[in-house]
């Protein structure tokens, strides 16, 4: 027993140094032919033989063994029926809820405001104006809305008015839904929080309106349905 567990042990080293061997040449490969990717975070391997994830950053690619192909694209299980690609992109852009500047949001309370989610919405999305509409039959729950502009050149005006109004919430709720514009901010008013909410959406890929996080970190790209967002809801602990 003991010499087999000497042999085995010699084999996981040996697979250590193999893969370590195999992720340095790699590295090495690309970053001398592809100049943008001299500083890669981390290559490991796909659940598809002789296939490699290169990440830079937020930034996933695939290679072969060698460094001679590359790939960038999404990896699909066909059998498991899901997106590895995606998945991988929602863990690495996942966000800790308590990280969240909240005072850089509009908070509105419905209920006893016990769950929790924030969203980035543009005030020109026409799916976000639908996912309010759908959010008012969503009981108990705080919603903060980080007014993200980033779908037309009036967004940033619109978002201004918005955050610079007497009542923010009051006229969030009445431009999404009834299609009232605010009152002409003030010059002197701070919008420097219009400012980090596009930075952290920099930071975390949000691509798209609206994007919706929940206090367990997970996100969803899109708007949902009231079901839909009940049953997320539901499922966060």
């Amino acid at each position: 027993m003991r010499i087999l567990s000497t042999v085995l042990a010699s084999a996981a080293i040996a697979a250590s140094f193999s893969a370590s061997a195999q992720e340095d040449a790699i590295r090495k490969a690309l970053a001398e032919r592809i100049p943008q990717l001299q500083k890669i975070d981390e290559v490991s391997a796909t659940p598809m033989q002789g296939l490699y994830e290169v990440r830079v950053g937020t930034d996933l690619f695939y290679s072969d063994a060698k460094g001679n192909y590359l790939i960038q694209g999404e990896l699909i299980d066909t059998q498991a029926h899901r997106n590895l690609t995606e998945d991988r992109m929602n863990k690495l852009t996942a966000v800790d809820f308590n990280s969240l500047n909240l005072k850089d949001a509009i908070k509105t309370v419905k209920g006893n405001g016990s769950r929790k989610i924030a969203v980035f919405e543009d005030p020109n999305c026409g799916y976000c104006k639908r996912f309010e509409k759908d959010l008012q039959n969503v009981k108990d729950v705080t919603v903060y809305t980080f007014l993200y502009p980033i779908l037309s050149p009036d967004s940033v005006e619109k978002s201004r008015n918005i955050w610079c109004a007497k009542d923010p919430a009051k006229e969030w709720a009445s431009h999404m839904l009834k299609g009232t514009d605010a009152p002409a901010a003030a010059s002197s008013c701070d919008v420097t929080a219009l400012q980090r909410n596009m930075e952290f959406g920099r930071k975390y890929k949000i691509t798209g309106t609206p994007t919706i996080f929940f206090a367990d970190g997970s996100r969803v790209p899109g708007a949902i349905g009231s079901d839909d967002l009940e049953k997320r809801l539901k499922a966060v602990k």
